[in-house]
């Protein structure tokens, strides 16, 4: 028998393992809401930051966009070699953060669609990414509701009565037959208009036409076509649109959209501005077409995502922001957060917090905001030397 247990003490093999010394800490306490102070929600949201987990991550996106909105080349030092015109404080103050928004079709089918078009309709962001049913759910939905349902309906027994399952919601067939006899005008006159006038359609334009031919204030599209704000769907074809496309090329042949002239202009909204912010709710393509562009500035300045992927899988979609550091998509000294959270959950929380605050406070001023500046040459160097100090 050991002298320890002799002793009637532990084996000193034990106590060294379970009793190791703490260095102190220095991080904050984790500390949630009490709610013998009442509920007040936006105290509680505050609390989040110090709640740990994803509440932790949904604070630091809080802070994120704050920061987005709350940065003005006036905060940055006057170079020697600024440009005369950009020397003013109050020219300085209005040269702000050019802000992306990329979001998924599944969320303009659910009720976040009145949150997006929230944040076109009072032009807080100022390019946007979205996937064909981004665009045509939201002008569906101008002509017929979209329904609740259940996740577990019986996929059979819908298609036999016609009705399509969006998670747990559920969008009628006739929705879209609505939607095909709509945008069949719409077509032709665009067609009418390549013919007569040689216009050059690229899929932005042609939404920027939606927006306007739907003329309905519920719609995200017509708010982006009132702000002029340019909303980018690569995969244009890639839903019932492209269905319409199809149809129309066989009626009447000839209709042509131009991409390349869209990836030109994406990416120049990215190289223009002086700072970009980028919040992408969901994954895929909106999320690596938005970050794509904003590489060919070597970086956006402020992130935030919102996705439930993980990165196991390799896929753009999980890839957590320090990924995107590698390829250069995301600058080296930004401060990215990503929530691991379903956006409808979230997202109006963020704007609750962020930009709906601060216009419902009488703080939202969007005139006269500048968001394209170069940087100056000597700038450039100094934001060369963050990636290769001297």
């Amino acid at each position: 028998m050991s002298s320890a247990a002799e002793s009637g003490g532990a084996p000193a093999i034990a106590t060294d393992a379970v009793l190791v010394k703490s260095e102190p800490l220095e991080t904050p306490t984790v500390t949630g809401y009490d709610f013998n102070n009442g509920v007040d929600y936006s105290a509680l949201l505050d609390s989040y930051l110090h709640t740990g987990f994803q509440a932790t991550n949904l604070a630091r996106a809080v802070q994120e966009i704050d920061r987005m909105l709350d940065w003005s080349l006036l905060s940055e030092p006057l170079p020697d070699d600024e440009e005369d015109g950009f020397k003013q404080p109050e020219v300085r103050a209005r040269v702000q953060t050019k802000i992306w928004l990329s979001y998924t079709s599944n969320l303009i089918s659910s009720g976040l669609r009145e949150s997006i078009r929230f944040l076109a309709q009072h032009s807080m962001v100022q390019v946007m990414i979205s996937t064909a049913g981004g665009i045509e759910e939201d002008l569906i939905k101008c002509m017929a509701p979209t329904h609740l349902g259940d996740f577990d309906l019986d996929g059979l027994g819908l298609r036999r009565k016609g009705i399509n399952r969006i998670g747990n919601l559920l969008a009628p067939n006739d929705n879209y037959c609505k939607f095909e006899d709509w945008i069949c005008v719409v077509l032709d006159k665009m067609h009418d208009e390549q013919d007569r006038n040689n216009v050059v359609w690229t899929p932005s334009t042609m939404i920027h036409r939606f927006g306007k031919e739907i003329n309905d204030p519920t719609s995200v599209c017509y708010w982006a076509y009132k702000n002029n704000i340019p909303i980018f769907s690569p995969a244009i074809t890639d839903g019932s649109i492209g269905d319409m496309l199809y149809f129309h090329s066989y009626k009447r042949p000839g209709l042509v959209l131009d991409l390349v002239a869209d990836i030109r202009a994406v990416n120049d909204q990215a190289i223009k501005a002086r700072k970009t912010g980028v919040i992408v709710l969901g994954g895929g393509l909106v999320k690596h077409h938005c970050m794509n562009a904003n590489l060919m500035r070597n970086g956006a300045d402020f992130v935030v995502y919102v996705n439930t992927a993980q990165e196991f899988d390799g896929s753009d979609s999980g890839a957590r922001p320090d990924e995107a550091v590698s390829w250069g998509k995301i600058r080296v000294d930004a401060k990215p957060v990503k929530i691991y959270a379903e956006a409808t959950l979230v997202v109006p929380l963020l704007i609750a917090k962020t930009f709906a605050a601060r216009l419902h406070k009488g703080e939202w001023k969007p005139q006269d905001r500048i968001f394209d500046k170069s940087f100056t040459p000597s700038e450039a160097e100094a934001e060369k030397r963050k990636l290769f100090p001297a």
